[in-house]
């Protein structure tokens, strides 16, 4: 798939997410992670920052601001101010000011749109990984769009233990792709 149809795609995917397909947001996600890792990776070891870390940050706001998105608009602009508005908030935690162009994400966000099937094998080695709760929870937050508490409702948890199960998944699959990407 060339950058113009993926990113077409990705719009699509968006539209039809916010409508209600949780099906087309599991894609989304299965597909913007590896292009997210990609752009975020050079710019935060060239910091100093932990590059999965911004990504598990990155999907979060994502998830989160997904309703702000302008319908009719192309995703990857609006995926590429999130990500540098993180890895600015990542930075600025570590005491220091950083001006990251967001056309350069941009950029690396589209030159990487075709190579997501090794990602997307190794996002499902992920989540094999994780126990069934984790897994439950992340699928119901992070690919349904369900909120905390619209997720402790349907797994029969309190929204605390909700969002610590998130946390720690989140974490675990961010130890897993640290790892890798230093095995690579």
């Amino acid at each position: 798939m060339d950058t113009a149809n993926s990113e077409w795609h990705w719009t699509m995917l968006m539209e039809q997410s916010l409508e209600g397909d949780r099906s087309a947001y599991h894609r989304l996600l299965l597909l913007l992670t590896p292009a997210l890792r990609r752009a975020i990776r050079t710019r935060a070891q060239a910091v100093g920052l932990d590059a999965e870390d911004v990504v598990q940050e990155v999907l979060l706001a994502l998830h989160l601001k997904r309703n702000t998105w302008v319908r009719g608009t192309p995703v990857a602009p609006w995926v590429a101010a999130i990500a540098r508005n993180k890895l600015v908030d990542a930075h600025r935690r570590r005491g220091r000011r950083l001006e990251i162009s967001i056309d350069n994400v941009v950029d690396v966000l589209r030159s990487d749109a075709g190579d997501n099937d090794e990602r997307s094998h190794d996002l499902e080695r992920g989540l094999a990984g994780l126990t069934p709760r984790q897994r439950d929870v992340l699928h119901a937050v992070s690919l349904e769009g369900y909120t905390a508490r619209e997720a402790a409702l349907r797994l029969d948890m309190s929204e605390g233990a909700v969002r610590v199960t998130l946390h720690r998944a989140l974490k675990s699959l961010a130890t897993l792709f640290r790892k890798d990407h230093h095995e690579d």
